[in-house]
């Protein structure tokens, strides 16, 4: 029996003129999602997006690629016959045969596209909802609380028959709204805001920073694996590992203790600037939480900031621990984040860090050091992955 995918759109459909744009960037993204599977023929029709696999294509892995695309609300596996009350009724037997078995209450919901089929939507109810209380013994209709819906959809091309929807991720098609380089450290928080900032339909790459010796290959390879978890949801990326080690010694060196993490962030807002502009983002992604630790104060956000020029997202600004462990553990991350690998945001803390920090102290401890040598040294060496 042939299946298809119905995948419905959300916030898509709001769109007025720019409609089709998001709906080509959601094709696009659909068909290079599903092209790691096999072939398969994607299309859209009546505010419907159709995966239709080719023979030998097996459906749950194409099922597999599509349930993480960002811009689908609801997904529906569904057996195809023609536009016909006995090859529907066939069909309802023979795809649904187990669930109708297996189940007492149930209910059909119906819905016609093609005007033109003679029966109306209730007219079909009626029909197979009638024919299903005679043929199952164990079956009852229950309008409001049914274990089994049967959904009966006829459409312009054939009929499609389905037991309900299951939820898409929804959001915005990947790179609908541009892209921005999020600031992805080894943490729980990083790869939450990336996943949240991709699902408003960003396209993302990610900027690491590598401190060798004080962190190890490991730690590196770690964010590659959250890296590798994001592309799930956010498509391709480049990740761009910038070696941080001499910034952090010149600052350790020179600079006054309490001060140490606020100038590093001011380093790593400025370098993944940098990197962003050369790669045609517009925006920086972090995952500071206000308040949650000392360089995540607004007085200290104010100050790490300062130092760009484009927008700065912050996701998980609001949010506190365990609402962001919850995303982590939802889109796969939580056990690679809380691996025992340091990033370089644990080397040189400070025992006694300020929390309110003054902007122009901070600039003023920040002039014993060359910053725009450390800064275009630390380019010069960045290293492009690309997964």
């Amino acid at each position: 029996m042939k299946e298809v995918l119905l995948l419905k759109l959300g916030e898509v459909v709001l769109k007025g003129l720019n409609r089709r744009r998001f709906e080509s960037r959601l094709l696009a993204n659909l068909r290079r999602r599903v092209s790691k599977v096999g072939k398969c023929s994607v299309y859209i029709m009546q505010s419907t997006i159709y995966v239709e696999p080719a023979d030998g294509v097996d459906m749950d892995e194409v099922l597999d690629a599509v349930h993480n695309v960002f811009g689908v609300a609801a997904i529906c596996r569904a057996a195809v016959c023609e536009k016909d009350m006995d090859a529907i009724w066939n069909t309802v037997n023979e795809y649904l045969g187990d669930e109708l078995e297996s189940v007492q209450r149930f209910k059909v919901e119906a819905k016609r596209s093609d005007k033109k089929f003679p029966l109306n939507t209730i007219q079909i109810c009626q029909k197979i909802g009638g024919d299903l209380d005679d043929k199952y013994e164990n079956l009852i209709p229950d309008m409001h609380n049914p274990e089994l819906r049967v959904n009966i959809e006829v459409r312009d091309k054939a009929a499609y028959v389905h037991a309900g929807k299951m939820p898409g991720p929804g959001g915005m098609p990947v790179g609908t709204n541009g892209k921005a380089a999020l600031l992805l450290s080894g943490g729980i928080d990083s790869p939450v805001a990336g996943y949240m900032m991709a699902k408003r339909g960003l396209e993302l790459c990610a900027v690491h920073f590598f401190s060798y010796p004080y962190t190890s290959e490991r730690a590196k390879e770690k964010v590659m694996e959250l890296a590798e978890l994001l592309t799930h949801y956010a498509g391709r990326m480049e990740v761009y590992v910038v070696p941080f080690t001499e910034i952090q010694e010149a600052i350790r060196d020179n600079c006054p203790e309490d001060m140490f993490t606020l100038i590093m962030r001011r380093f790593m807002m400025r370098l993944a600037e940098r990197v962003a502009q050369e790669h045609d983002a517009g925006a920086l992604i972090t995952g500071e939480s206000l308040g949650q630790v000392a360089s995540q104060t607004m007085e200290a956000m104010n100050v790490t900031g300062a130092v760009c020029s484009m927008p700065v997202f912050r996701p998980v600004i609001g949010m506190d621990k365990e609402e962001i462990v919850q995303i982590s553990r939802k889109i796969g991350t939580f056990e690679t984040s809380i691996l025992p690998y340091e990033d370089c945001c644990t080397v040189f803390t400070p025992k006694h860090p300020l929390t309110r920090p003054k902007k122009f102290k901070v600039e003023e401890a920040e002039k014993v050091l060359d910053v725009d040598a450390l800064v275009e040294k630390a380019l010069a060496g960045v290293e492009c992955v690309t997964l």
